[in-house]
């Protein structure tokens, strides 16, 4: 039997012999981990979902502007659980407190299972498929082994080499592995201010293209307008997604109880004020009736404003995204099943800190191997799918988990309290239970696949639980 919340110590908390994580990353690592790990492709893709239902400029544009102010408003409740619990693990060990071991183990496990490491090698695979776009010779036509319905292109021994390499850099140092996605994280913001602002300057748009005549959304009635706005908002939240990445590291943050709330607070802001400035681009390039038939409307809008030539240099700008992406996700996604391993809630051996490296190195190691093996298996984009609406309603529970801990753990120090309670954490769990209901319900098929993937983890909970209690009794 667990402990009860209250008495339960920090699952970072190791006893006094063995060595600990080390609390190594400032308040800028921080503010780069959490931009790094939610611009990936998306902002490059996302565009014609949204102009689709949405052909009309300022709405275009405006849903971006909501969807950071929904982020926001989670955010501001993640901010009051980071600060209360400055723990390696983040959301799990929010979920845990809030509603106890078997909900926060179900929410690692569909990140182990699916979500991170589908997500790890999605942005590996993505990364070298661009990189193919510049070096042919690692292109993804060029197949190298294709057998049982796994096809194994050259891009996709540059993605497990990527894996590899990620990971073993996290693995020997805290400050490595921060160095390696903070340099990521600033050639992909360079890349982007220069095609904003060279798009602007140089470029062949045209300004018309933010007119609202002619554009069909605005004659909406208001039911169909929610609608269409609904539809965009969600290609919104996928481009958002990633900015709890800081939470999982937070054992590791320097002054965690400020430096974690501020750094999703100043990201989130820096994030939409860049999703903005590139859609932006977008719409000067091209019309939203244009924008609405390119999967990378990146490329359309560069070939536009520059030239054909451009299509090179926007693949390495999109390789060096989706790279810097899985690199913070790699980097974040470990301490997760650190703290479930210290919980007894998973692999033994991945709740070990390497003595030298003063790393979760046997967690990234799990990792990195799970998320190669979804690699060769090519299937991590249809299981994400799955789990998409898991995701946004583990979000959910986990801002609602607030209101809980305001009624059972009111003594609990917050030296960050949630802006706007309980007025802006409330309408996040109105539109997230509203989005959860929504997916059940038009993607039944879907919404029951990811429930079963995540309830496959029941019996490793029990096993791993049992095990642990084993220990304890010595029985």
């Amino acid at each position: 039997m667990s402990l009860p919340a209250a008495t339960r110590k920090p699952s970072t908390t190791p006893p006094e012999s063995q060595p600990t994580l080390v609390r190594g990353l400032s308040l800028l690592d921080s503010v780069l981990l959490l931009m790094g790990g939610i611009i990936g492709s998306s902002i490059f893709l996302t565009a014609k979902d949204i102009a689709g239902p949405l052909p009309n400029p300022v709405l275009f544009l405006l849903v971006w502007v909501l969807g950071g102010v929904v982020s926001l408003c989670a955010c501001f409740a993640f901010a009051e659980l980071g600060s209360m619990f400055p723990d390696s693990g983040g959301q799990y060990v929010y979920l845990r407190e809030a509603y106890g071991d078997l909900p926060a183990f179900l929410y690692g496990w569909m990140l182990f299972s699916v979500a991170n490491g589908g997500t790890i090698a999605a942005l590996s695979v993505a990364s070298a498929a661009y990189l193919g776009g510049i070096i042919p010779a690692i292109s993804q036509d060029h197949v190298v082994f294709s057998a049982a319905g796994i096809v194994i292109s050259r891009a996709h021994l540059v993605a497990l080499i990527s894996i590899v390499v990620v990971t073993w850099i996290n693995m020997v140092g805290l400050r490595r592995g921060a160095l390696l996605q903070n340099l990521a994280t600033w050639a992909k913001f360079g890349a982007m201010a220069a095609f904003v602002i060279l798009g602007f300057a140089i470029g062949k748009g045209d300004w018309s293209h933010f007119s609202v005549r002619g554009a069909t959304a605005a004659g909406l009635a208001p039911g169909q307008l929610i609608s269409a706005m609904g539809v965009g908002l969600i290609a919104v939240f996928w481009a958002y997604d990633g900015w709890v990445y800081i939470t999982w590291v937070a054992g590791e943050v320097k002054d965690p109880r400020r430096n974690v709330p501020l750094a999703m607070v100043l990201g989130i802001l820096a994030v939409g004020a860049i999703y903005l400035a590139m859609n932006m681009t977008y719409v000067y390039a091209l019309p939203l009736t244009e924008v609405a038939k390119h999967d990378i409307i990146a490329h359309a809008a560069a070939v536009v404003l520059f030239s054909p030539a451009a299509a090179i240099w926007l693949s390495a700008m999109i390789a060096v995204s989706c790279f810097g992406a899985m690199a913070s996700c790699v980097m974040s996604g470990g301490r997760v099943y650190f703290a479930m391993a210290r919980d007894g809630a998973f692999f033994k051996r991945m709740a070990e800190v390497h003595p030298r490296w003063r790393t979760p190195a046997f967690a990234l190691i799990g990792q990195s191997l799970w998320a190669a093996i979804l690699t060769v298996s090519g299937r991590y984009d249809q299981l994400y799918t799955y789990v998409i609406y898991g995701m946004v309603l583990s979000y959910t529970l986990t801002v609602a988990g607030l209101f809980i801990l305001r009624w059972t753990r009111p003594d609990i120090p917050r030296p960050y309290r949630c802006t706007g309670y309980p007025w802006l954490p409330g309408i996040y769990v109105a539109i997230g239970a509203a989005w959860t209901l929504n997916t059940i319900i038009t993607r039944p098929t879907e919404a029951l696949a990811g429930t079963i993937i995540v309830l496959i983890g029941v019996p490793g909970y029990l096993y791993w639980k049992r095990g642990s209690r084993t220990l304890r009794t010595g029985n």
